[in-house]
């Protein structure tokens, strides 16, 4: 009795063959895509440049030059960097800095990428009537944007149809199945530099699982985790103490700066230049507070909001008016004739009081006067006899007109009233009195002299 072979049927491919993906005509690098991602063994501090550089083919003190003149033009150079740090991972990583943040893993390098978007976006703000200064950042971006593009092109070849075709035709590549109980993104844990025992917890996501394999099972059994006891051995060895947090000492440096910055200037600048300055300082220090903290050092969230309320102010003080002075003062104009009527009357900060009321009109006769707030209240008293004709703006806060009452006050922001004041009946005509008030913030009131 003999043995039949069995028929020879079709050969199944080899392994190899099906694992590694079809190969296009012109290799690997003829169909590998480019994608701008940041160097991190070139960076000078987080890899932005050197990964535009190696992106668009160019040397990258070009983009640092770049970026460094737009910083300081208008801001923008720290804007784009801040986000490219945020958004744009290492050539080695999948996972950016924003994502850490929002998995609550914070660190020196996020909370740096953070400030310079804060700062640049601060003093991009403070450059918004600046017409020049941005005219030049932009046409300064648009050529590094265009020598970037130029060089990326410059040496891509003209696209093979054939090989086009070829990588289009090619089946997809197999991929090994998904591991149960794999690492992912949120499963980090939030502590940094330190250890833990058992499973750790963590900001969100699922919650922890332990995978055990039993050799019987056909299947791997998986339940929830729960501590075990603890353990009754010796104590192991200590570990190495993190780095510690320099948080309360920033924000003391900040407050001390801004302190310094503001008395330094508070003499002889307006009160919107002198905050400004403070604040101003205060940021800086916090910049300097974070780039330590990525090499020496730990800060937490609070310096973020920190930083962001910095900002705000630096944004606030830039717009309040230059007319606003340091100092509170009251004066009185009492003006006893028209010779001696100025053609406006300014005050910075206080109260002043401009009293027309022993101005004596001829009945064809117009004065032309105003007065200008930059914060404070400005009161005038107008002839009784005398037409009125009032213009008056105040940026935030009211205007009180003599037919109002005193405890009416509407305190609104941008307004403006334009009135024709008659003299009450009965009264002689005393000729005309055009009036224009400006107040910064504060308050606008017109009264009749009572006599």
């Amino acid at each position: 009795m003999t043995d039949q072979q069995p028929a020879p049927g079709p050969q199944a491919p080899p392994r190899d063959r099906l694992s590694a993906p079809a190969e296009a005509p012109g290799g690997p690098e003829a169909v590998r895509e480019r994608k701008f991602r940041r160097d991190r063994r070139h960076r000078k501090l987080g890899g932005v440049c050197a990964g535009l550089g190696r992106h668009c083919d160019m040397d990258p003190v070009i983009f640092r030059i770049g970026l460094a003149v737009l910083a300081i033009t208008s801001g923008l150079g720290l804007v784009f960097y801040g986000f490219a740090w945020l958004f744009i991972p290492y050539e080695d990583e999948e996972e950016n800095e924003a994502r850490r943040l929002l998995t609550g893993r914070v660190d020196g390098h996020a909370l740096t990428a953070v400030l310079f978007s804060l700062v640049g976006c601060g003093v991009f703000l403070t450059l918004l009537n600046n017409s020049s200064a941005l005219t030049f950042a932009a046409v300064l971006a648009l050529l590094l944007a265009g020598a970037g593009y130029w060089s990326q092109q410059r040496g891509t070849p003209d696209p093979d149809p054939v090989a086009a075709q070829a990588v289009a035709d090619a089946p997809p590549e197999t991929l090994a199945p998904p591991v149960a109980g794999a690492p992912s993104w949120w499963r980090d844990p939030l502590t940094k530099g330190g250890s833990h025992e058992g499973m750790p917890n963590y900001f969100w996501g699922p919650a922890p699982v332990a995978v055990e394999y039993q050799p019987d099972a056909p299947h791997a059994s998986v339940g929830r985790w729960t501590p075990g006891p603890a353990p009754t051995g010796p104590p192991g060895p200590r570990l190495p103490r993190g780095p510690r947090w320099i948080g309360g000492w920033v924000f003391l440096a900040t407050v001390l700066a801004g302190s310094l910055g503001t008395a330094a200037t508070w003499e002889d600048q307006p009160l919107g230049t002198s905050l400004q300055m403070g604040f101003a300082c205060g940021l800086a220090v916090l910049g300097v507070g974070l780039v330590i903290s990525s090499f020496a050092g730990r800060t937490g969230a609070g310096s973020i909001v920190l930083a962001l309320i910095v900002a705000a102010l630096v944004a606030g003080s830039a717009a309040l008016p230059k007319s606003i002075t340091t100092d509170w003062i009251r004066t009185d104009w009492r003006p006893a004739v028209t010779a001696d009527v100025r053609s406006k009357y300014e005050l910075g900060t206080g109260v002043g009081t401009l009293d027309l009321s022993r101005i004596d009109l001829r009945e064809d006769q117009t004065l032309k006067t105003g007065a200008e707030v930059g914060a404070g209240r400005l009161k005038v008293i107008v002839p009784r006899d005398a037409e009125v004709k009032l213009r008056a703006e105040v940026g935030v806060g009211d205007i009180q007109l003599p037919a109002e009452r005193k405890d009416d006050v509407d305190i609104s922001p941008a307004r403006t009233e334009t009135k024709t004041l008659a003299p009450p009946r009965g009264a002689k005509d005393g000729g005309t009195v055009e009036l224009r008030l400006e107040v910064g913030v504060g308050q606008v009131e017109v009264e009749r002299a009572a006599s």
